[in-house]
């Protein structure tokens, strides 16, 4: 059951999923139609969850679940990776590969390989104040306070 994201608890836990491409417009509008579908389809054991996502840049897709009312099992999870994997086939996109990293150079946003990060790093492309997506947060209490941090805030700051 959709709900939208603001009215989550802040301890709802996230899943992010971010791609190694920009979306065009059109297709995020096709994306976020199909993940709407998803998300008010979306159970657990028969039980409809009380789930939310935001759609962020052209690039993430971010899925939220309040597990208070019911917790995400399993079977739940596996069927949201089936329905990720569905829009990487569609769109011909990569949003599983955690081995990658997404950053902001100014105003543009940046997808590199984690080891073409480290030599950015390394060749001081990019520094500990440079932003980055650290999409291993788990709440939206903790997206909403370090999704979008510096790299030396990070799990990034061992390349620096």
């Amino acid at each position: 059951m959709y709900v939208p994201f603001e009215s989550l608890p802040a301890e709802s836990r996230v899943w992010i999923y971010q791609s190694n491409r920009k979306f065009t417009d059109q297709e995020w509008a096709e994306v976020e139609a199909e993940v709407k579908n998803f998300i008010n389809s979306w159970e657990a054991h028969g039980t409809g969850l009380e789930a939310s996502f935001l759609l962020k840049y052209n690039r993430f897709i971010i899925l939220a679940v309040n597990q208070e009312v019911q917790m995400a099992t399993g079977c739940s999870i596996d069927k949201s990776v089936s329905f990720i994997q569905s829009l990487e086939k569609k769109y011909e996109a990569d949003l599983l590969d955690k081995m990658n990293v997404t950053f902001k150079l100014g105003q543009h946003i940046a997808h590199k390989p984690l080891i073409e990060f480290k030599k950015m790093a390394k060749d001081k492309a990019v520094s500990e104040n440079t932003i980055v997506f650290n999409n291993l947060v788990n709440t939206i209490e903790e997206f909403t306070d370090n999704w979008e941090i510096p790299a030396g805030e990070s799990w990034h700051s061992r390349f620096f």
